[in-house]
């Protein structure tokens, strides 16, 4: 959080605030209430707190609502006293993040909501903003969501191009899962029943169904009923997440929830 507060804070201060130390005198001070304008679920209040006191130390932060609360518009989910003029240069990018993070938030718990009553769990993906991943897939956990790999480094995830390379070098799937079960668990993507049979025989611990259709789904989930968990990905919306989860996957994975996300409107309200 540290390094991408810097790096957010240097975009807008890196010259000062001109317009801010020419006009606000250093000594005035007033109270901004951090407030939302449409419903969603909250996430990044802790960030946008340290914001605040990364400009200025002397702010007084207060959380109202919390993390992983449900927000409905006039909630006040903060306030913010001391110095206007740290108040006002934190502003933006204090919001930059909540926005986004609630956003993200709200979206994952309403994917999460639709698909409610099943097994299946929510998980995001690694289409996630440059530099961004770990506020991101925090905010996915705040709305209800699992996180699927951190990095490269977490697990095996054989795709199909790392399977057409392989093939190129008469490297069968199972002689590569028996290769990376020795490092990590071992995930393959397949988009067909047949891809689906192989990867079972190959000894996967999961495997990931890309842009399968529902009927073929269920065909997998009763191929695989109880040998290996099974993950739905690709052309996942909300309109037929639900649809996906009662065919008996255990996850759903969906990059949507941090690569195209609408940020949640909150605005700072200032009080001198």
């Amino acid at each position: 959080m540290d390094d991408i507060i810097d790096i957010a804070l240097s975009e807008d201060l890196r010259s000062g605030d001109i317009t801010t130390d020419s006009l606000i005198p250093p000594g005035i001070l007033g109270k901004g209430n951090l407030l939302v304008k449409e419903g969603g679920v909250l996430a990044g209040i802790e960030v946008a707190s340290e914001v605040f006191h990364r400009v200025e130390s002397s702010l007084d932060f207060h959380e109202i609502i919390h993390d992983g609360s449900n927000v409905k518009p006039g909630d006040i989910i903060a306030t913010i006293s001391g110095p206007v003029s740290g108040i006002l240069k934190a502003e933006r990018t204090a919001l930059n993040f909540l926005q986004h993070m609630s956003g993200i938030a709200t979206m994952t718990a309403r994917y999460v909501e639709e698909a409610s009553g099943f097994k299946a769990r929510i998980l995001d993906t690694r289409k996630t903003i440059p530099g961004m991943r770990a506020l991101e897939k925090y905010a996915v956990r705040a709305g209800g969501g699992k996180n699927h790999r951190q990095s490269l480094g977490d697990m095996v995830l054989i795709k199909d191009n790392h399977l057409a390379v392989l093939s190129s070098k008469g490297i069968s799937l199972g002689e590569a899962v028996d290769i990376a079960k020795k490092l990590a668990r071992v995930e393959v993507e397949v988009n067909s029943l047949e891809q689906v049979n192989e990867a079972l025989e190959a000894g996967a611990d999961i495997i990931m169904l890309d842009n399968m259709s529902i009927d073929d789904m269920r065909l997998a989930v009763e191929l695989c009923r109880g040998k290996v968990k099974l993950e739905a990905s690709g052309g996942i919306t909300l309109e037929n997440v639900r649809a996906v989860a009662e065919t008996g996957v255990d996850f759903i994975s969906i990059g949507s929830l941090t690569h195209s996300v609408k940020a949640l409107d909150i605005s700072l309200e200032l009080e001198v």
